[in-house]
């Protein structure tokens, strides 16, 4: 599906753009991996690096397990189960803003689990006002700034390198569907296949997006936010 396609592409593109070639290595962890997307896409972009995925559902982890042959384990982003400093990279999808998500301490987690100056990879869904039926569908709580979430990095100790919107393009289809026109799924999520000519359209759009974000332009708005921080030198490990 093309938004997973995009997010993923973006989030390692951007990390690679603000992280030192020489210091790319250690140990990466997906937290939050769902079904293993992002961890596939990150095993194979690093295939000489651990990389590792957690998530809380079992049935995911298993699914995940068996899509990017990486390990994965059962846990929640709350309480990670891996000692401090493990990892020189966290990359996290849209899990911040799960209802079963405490924010904070999951940064805190992040933080106590990377090594120093390790970065911290999100991405989030974007602006308060558009939560909707789709974010009941997928047990969202909360959406976010750009600005905003810059500020929460820096309060959990964090040294904010990057944060900007995405998936401008289709956002004012977004817009309309989530928020001006009349449900027409209930509170069905509105993720999922779209027919060919629709895929095709977003998936050029993403990455054009993708080439100005390489580029080094910041988008005005989007529906996404992908935000990366290092972890604050002095700061405890």
């Amino acid at each position: 599906m093309w938004w997973f396609a995009a997010a993923h592409a973006n989030l390692i593109q951007l990390y690679e753009r603000v992280s030192h070639p020489a210091l790319r290595g250690g140990g990466v962890l997906d937290a939050g991996c769902g079904t293993g997307g992002l961890l596939r896409a990150l095993a194979g972009r690093y295939p000489d690096r651990t990389a590792i995925g957690i998530d809380l559902a079992p049935l995911a982890c298993a699914r995940a397990l068996a899509k990017s042959g990486r390990p994965v384990c059962t846990g929640s982003v709350n309480g990670l189960p891996f000692a401090d400093s493990s990892f020189a990279a966290i990359f996290s999808a849209d899990v911040l803003c799960h209802r079963a998500v405490d924010e904070h301490a999951a940064l805190a987690q992040f933080h106590r689990c990377l090594g120093p100056g390790g970065l911290l990879v999100l991405n989030l869904p974007a602006y308060r006002w558009m939560l909707s039926r789709h974010d009941a569908a997928v047990h969202n709580a909360r959406r976010y700034t750009r600005r905003g979430i810059a500020a929460l990095l820096r309060a959990a100790n964090f040294r904010p390198l990057y944060s900007g919107y995405w998936n401008t393009v289709p956002f004012p289809m977004m817009l309309a569907t989530r928020k001006l026109l009349p449900a027409s799924r209930g509170s069905e999520s509105d993720v999922g296949l779209y027919p060919g000519p629709v895929e095709a359209l977003c998936r050029a759009a993403t990455r054009l997006e993708r080439a100005w974000l390489g580029w080094g332009l910041r988008l005005p708005f989007g529906g996404s936010v992908v935000a990366i921080a290092a972890k604050a030198e002095g700061s405890d490990a």
